[in-house]
């Protein structure tokens, strides 16, 4: 594949519709609408880069190496002692070639290519915001029980999350951390679960906790705010239903203005996670500028080290991390993957990848689960990476409503989200199916509060519906396979371990 995708929420761009000019404006936010004061003063000057040092864990970082990085002139912003994690702005080219000479440094690698602050620009797409007119339709068709836009949500009944809430409708006790472009906590429907205290900005790669830094700002993406409310928007009697309304939800926002998602900012945002009390992570992107890491790179191997040990000591302390799978119907795990588009933040180039030694971060790490998405038919989304032992499971991400049309009274097939300023509106994208999962891991963990990660993820597998592979697998009808499918009913390349399952979450 050599087609550019949007950077790299992995939600896709999809029409407009009718906007909501007025959603995003009165956005309250003020500190994180810009680029983090807090950055260091390395930050200051244009030619600056971010690096990762990464040293043995649980010591600290040694004094020797302190002073070897100021040496070649870096700057250390903060240093993530428990799992060697150091991070540095630095000015000269050559700085991680120095430093990875040091005794003790393990690896090191600048995260970006782009001077600091990012100078990216590109438009990440909108979501198809919910007109007055649909909101007032479907609150007119909604059924008792139900929030006014639930019948809109073709994907709870997919995953049984509607049988679900007539049990359980998940545990208080539980918090999710969304991972992402920043969460709306204002929203009406996400207001009731909010959980201030694991809520934090962790841009600069240090966490700013200052009132607010944890939305995104009114130019910047509505992603994380939409991920949100598909876990855990309230089930009270305002708009939409999450998979797990009785649960809370908290923001990491790790994005910054320009829609990037690097290095360093990812690491605080699973250490904050870890140390907060988080029961689920949820992580809807990947780790820029590299869709790909590949270890034979110091630069990009010092990556995948720092975000490694990141999502490893997150799940030491409790933390299940979800996270989804891409949106470029890449198998990965074929031999070999054309990768059109890294660095992101540079000059990319085609470049042709082995996926088992170049990874897609966070979703390809150890204990992290990858989730591929499907459509209003079961299928899988047309545009959803797919691949045979990386695959854990699947949920509904949506797909054109063309290919995968909904029962009615559902129109899209498309996913239902909120929207920052109090809105709602339709996204697809493997990032709308990790929350479905990240919900329902959330009512695993409510069902079981003592269960440990492993467990949790256990629970998860085995509760899942086991689906049959897709053969052909010929999306749109036009004579050709789209994709290949591998495996058997109960674990294969599509659907993983099969379909996430609300239902025995809250009753197994």
């Amino acid at each position: 594949m050599t087609a550019s995708h949007p950077r790299h929420r992995r939600a896709l761009v999809v029409p407009a519709g009718m906007a909501l000019a007025t959603a995003l404006a009165f956005l309250p936010n003020t500190a994180a609408t810009a680029a983090p004061a807090d950055q260091g003063a390395a930050s200051a000057d244009a030619a600056s880069l971010s690096y990762v040092v990464n040293v043995q864990g649980g010591h600290g970082a040694p004094a020797h190496v302190k002073k070897a990085i100021a040496k070649a002139g870096g700057t250390i912003v903060t240093s993530y002692e428990k799992i060697g994690v150091i991070v540095v702005h630095a000015s000269d080219a050559d700085f991680a070639t120095t430093i990875r000479k040091v005794p003790g440094v393990q690896s090191a690698g600048a995260t970006r290519n782009a001077p600091l602050p990012s100078a990216a620009t590109t438009d990440l797409g909108s979501p198809k915001v919910l007109s007055a007119a649909e909101v007032a339709e479907a609150t007119a068709e909604a059924a008792a029980g139900q929030d006014p836009l639930e019948n809109l949500q073709w994907d709870l009944a997919a995953i049984k999350a509607d049988k679900a809430h007539e049990k359980s409708l998940g545990s208080p006790k539980v918090t999710v951390a969304v991972i992402d472009t920043g969460v709306d906590d204002t929203h009406p429907d996400i207001a009731p679960n909010f959980d201030r205290a694991a809520s934090v900005n962790c841009v600069a790669g240090k966490p700013d906790t200052s009132e607010g830094a944890w939305r995104p700002g009114a130019a910047e993406s509505p992603h994380g705010t939409h991920v949100a409310g598909e876990i855990a928007a309230a089930k009270n009697g305002v708009g939409m239903t999450g998979v797990a309304p009785g649960v809370k939800v908290s923001g990491i926002k790790v994005s910054n203005p320009d829609g990037y998602f690097y290095t360093e900012a990812v690491v605080c945002g699973f250490m904050w996670a870890a140390e907060h009390g988080v029961d689920v992570t949820n992580n809807s992107y990947y780790t820029d500028p590299w869709y790909f890491n590949c270890t034979n790179d110091p630069d990009q191997k010092a990556l995948v080290e720092a975000v490694s040990r990141a999502t490893r000591y997150a799940e030491r302390k409790g933390a299940v991390n979800v996270a989804a799978a891409g949106n470029e119907n890449y198998d990965l795990a074929s031999d070999s993957i054309t990768d059109p588009s890294s660095p992101n933040d540079g000059t990319p180039s085609d470049r042709e990848i082995d996926p088992s030694k170049c990874l897609d971060i966070p979703t390809q790490l150890p204990g992290v689960v990858t989730v591929a998405s499907t459509g209003a038919k079961g299928l899988k989304s047309s545009f959803s990476n797919y691949g045979r032992g990386i695959i854990d499971i699947a949920a509904p991400g949506g797909d054109s409503t063309a290919l995968q049309t909904p029962a009615p009274p559902a129109t899209s097939g498309l996913i239902l989200g909120t929207l920052p300023g109090g809105g709602y509106g339709y996204m697809a994208g493997t990032s709308m199916a990790s929350p479905h999962v990240a919900g329902v891991a959330a009512l695993i963990k409510s069902k079981h509060p003592y269960a440990p990660p492993a467990l949790v993820k256990a629970l998860l597998y085995a509760q899942a519906d086991a689906t049959a592979c897709t053969k052909p697998y010929d999306i749109d009808n036009d004579g050709k396979a789209d994709a290949v499918c591998e495996g058997p009913k109960n674990r294969n390349g599509f659907y993983g371990w099969g379909m996430a399952d609300a239902l025995d979450a809250v009753t197994r």
